[in-house]
């Protein structure tokens, strides 16, 4: 009954409050508090909720939606920037520690070469979601620390693809290995290469006409259907849901509407992929735990070790310094979601037993619930260092891009000047044609509803410290400035205004700093004057800055 659906979906919502909100009380992370909501709730537990299969589909569009994230975050010109560490130290990282894991799994563990072949890379990659939680957590998002976990992430990310077309092949016996193994390396290519494609000259285009109808319900509807049809289509044509939300990902990771895109879809991804974690702990039966309490904990010691010593080793070919080095590899040593992605379809594809899949769930998960210890471990270590990546990080954080909020004839100006001083800065706009015109001039602008809780996102993620707003509209340069005042009260803002009461409001909300259209037009008007009358350039100067100081003190008088 629909009564009885609604009181499983009550149920994990209650679960996952009470959860998430104390471990992330315990700093111990929200992933952590979904997967033990999960085991709480389900059969293992209090039995509470023994519907996981209803449940397993929202779990699964959570799989779709983080594929897609993660998509967007492999824009073909971040990897470039990052190419040394992420196709160098991080292929080795994946490759290494795949080849040692998938080793063991085939020749201790017995298992067929089939599976170990995909055990071991999924083992081998990391939590993308628990780790970047942490990293921002900490602000070390921007520092060596940061950028070098953020590397190998992002490669393990890529590796996902040939991963995910691989299961298939190897669920069909009329192929050998070796040519599964090619035709998943020459499958992925060809989707990465048709994404590029078709998000260069199809998506952009069709998202160009849909924004400039101006319909944000509509643009909703449109990044939903992105994502859910590209993972139906994918399923159609025999891969798997969550490699058409990953291409749906890379076919806008290098639009100018990503950031508004990711706004639309991130209220749904947070919650589903929650369900999906919760889904992961009812799935998880404790009774298998319960009969050998130590040898599953060894299992997890053993293959942290494993992560720890090769990404160590690896490492020292890039000339990354000893602490440094370890720390990262303390972070990234749990196995993560992709793990469990992986290993649900390989059951779905039976070439998991229940048991084995019950054994592989159970190491993954204990490993994800150490990793806010393993974290603090390295944490400890970079403190120990004088120069250590934390007060990096802290240093970093206060160089993020200048955010231009508007991109009009001012702040086209301002984009230049910032362009002839060499300082980073990003703009956005909520006009369509306005970005499309900007960024055909080679400009970072992005297509944004700037009164929204996207222009939060956008905030939040580039790490802006500092701000300057050049709209037109007052009431929205009111809205805009209150808003970050109070979500961000450390970001430095300068506003374009108008009227000097305008301009006295503006600063009386907080901004750093005001520039008056009408004193400037003013001053310069009168001094051509001026200068036409005769009166010289010394006295002129003397007089317009008067009048600048006056009329400045008055705005300036909070």
């Amino acid at each position: 009954m629909l009564s009885d659906y609604l009181l499983d979906l009550i149920l994990l919502l209650m679960a996952a409050v009470v959860m998430v909100t104390l471990f992330q009380r315990l700093r111990l992370g929200s992933v952590s508090g979904f997967l033990v909501a999960g085991v709480v709730v389900g059969p293992s537990v209090l039995g509470l909720i023994d519907n996981r299969d209803e449940i397993g589909h929202f779990a699964a569009i959570g799989v779709v939606l983080l594929l897609f994230v993660i998509g967007v975050e492999l824009n073909p010109s971040r990897l470039w920037r990052m190419r040394r560490l992420v196709f160098g130290l991080g292929s080795l990282q994946v490759i290494l520690t795949g080849l040692v894991l998938g080793f063991l799994c085939y020749n201790w563990f017995d298992m067929p070469l089939r599976v170990a072949i995909l055990v071991g890379p999924a083992l081998a990659l990391s939590s993308t979601a628990f780790v970047l939680q942490l990293l921002l957590e900490q602000g070390q998002m921007k520092s060596t620390y940061g950028r070098t976990s953020l590397a190998v992430l992002l490669f393990q990310d890529l590796a996902v693809v040939p991963l995910l077309a691989l299961v298939p092949l190897l669920a069909s016996p009329t192929l050998g290995i070796g040519t599964d193994i090619g035709l998943a390396l020459l499958e992925s290519l060809l989707i990465l290469t048709l994404a590029v494609l078709l998000g260069r000259y199809f998506l952009h285009p069709v998202l160009h006409r849909v924004a400039l109808a101006g319909n944000s319900e509509i643009f909703t509807a449109s990044a939903v259907l992105l994502v859910l049809g590209s993972a139906l289509l994918t399923e159609y044509l025999g891969l798997s849901m969550a490699m058409g939300a990953f291409v749906a990902g890379l076919l806008i990771s290098d639009s100018s509407y990503k950031h508004l895109v990711m706004a639309e879809i991130q209220p749904f991804r947070g919650l589903l992929l929650g369900l999906f974690f919760m889904s992961m702990g009812m799935s998880l039966n404790l009774s298998l735990w319960l009969e050998d309490l130590l040898w599953p904990l060894v299992i997890v010691v053993g293959l942290i070790i494993i992560k720890v010593v090769v990404f160590y080793l690896g490492a020292l070919f890039f000339g990354l310094k000893s602490r440094l080095n370890l720390a990262i590899a303390l972070l990234l040593s749990q196995s993560g979601e992709f793990a469990l992605v992986l290993f649900s379809l390989i059951q779905q594809n039976r070439l998991l037993s229940e048991d084995l899949f019950q054994q592989l769930l159970l190491v993954v998960l204990l490993s994800m619930l150490v990793t806010p210890v393993m974290a603090a471990m390295a944490q400890k270590l970079l403190a120990k260092n004088n120069h250590g990546s934390t007060l990096e990080g802290q240093r970093e954080n206060h160089n993020g891009p200048i955010l231009l909020v508007g991109f009009g004839r001012v702040g086209r100006g301002v984009a230049k000047i910032l362009s002839m001083a060499d300082k980073p800065f990003m703009a956005i706009d909520s006009n369509a044609a306005t970005v499309e015109k900007g960024r055909a001039d080679h400009h970072p602008v992005f297509y944004c509803d700037i009164c929204t809780e996207e222009l939060l996102d956008v905030v939040g993620s580039s790490k802006v410290r500092t701000m300057i707003l050049t709209l037109n509209d007052a009431s929205t340069t009111r809205t805009i400035v209150s808003l970050i005042r109070k979500i961000y009260p450390d970001v430095i803002i300068y506003v374009r205004g108008h009227g000097s009461s305008q301009c006295y409001e503006l600063r009386k909300m907080g901004t750093a700093g005001v520039v008056s259209e009408h004193v400037e037009a003013s001053l310069s008007l009168a001094n051509m004057a001026l200068a036409k009358e005769g009166l010289n350039e010394k006295t002129r100067e003397a007089v317009l800055a008067r009048y600048r100081h006056v009329s400045y003190e008055e705005i300036d008088d909070v």
